[in-house]
């Protein structure tokens, strides 16, 4: 069965200090009917970003930040592995109700593992 990426996203002012218990618990819930259904591989927030650019000198720079200056940022997702895309938009709709936020969601492709 294909997986998904479920991306939510926060603007870039967003303070997670400012969910309220409702959200909390509707995330929670939406966690565990998920687990409950037997799609959910991962689920996981994302703390800052720091991101690590080559220089011509050989060195690389590390920065606080995301690699792109964008007004919002991933703040979390979930993988979950589902029979088709309709039935991932359907989780997506219920993650964007339940985190308040936008939400989007990403067939992921993966090669087999190379042999040695």
């Amino acid at each position: 069965m294909p997986q998904y990426l479920v991306a939510i996203h926060h603007p870039d002012n967003y303070d997670p200090s400012a969910e309220g218990e409702a959200m909390i618990r509707d995330i929670s819930s939406l966690n565990k009917e998920m687990i409950a259904a037997g799609v959910r591989i991962l689920a996981c927030g994302l703390g800052p970003a720091h991101t690590l650019r080559a220089q011509s000198n050989g060195e690389v720079l590390v920065t606080d930040g995301p690699y792109l200056e964008t007004k919002e940022h991933v703040g979390g997702f979930w993988i979950l592995e589902t029979a088709d895309l309709d039935e991932v938009l359907a989780w997506g709709r219920k993650a964007l109700k339940a985190c308040r936020a936008p939400v989007e969601v990403r067939e992921m492709f993966q090669k087999p593992a190379a042999k040695n």
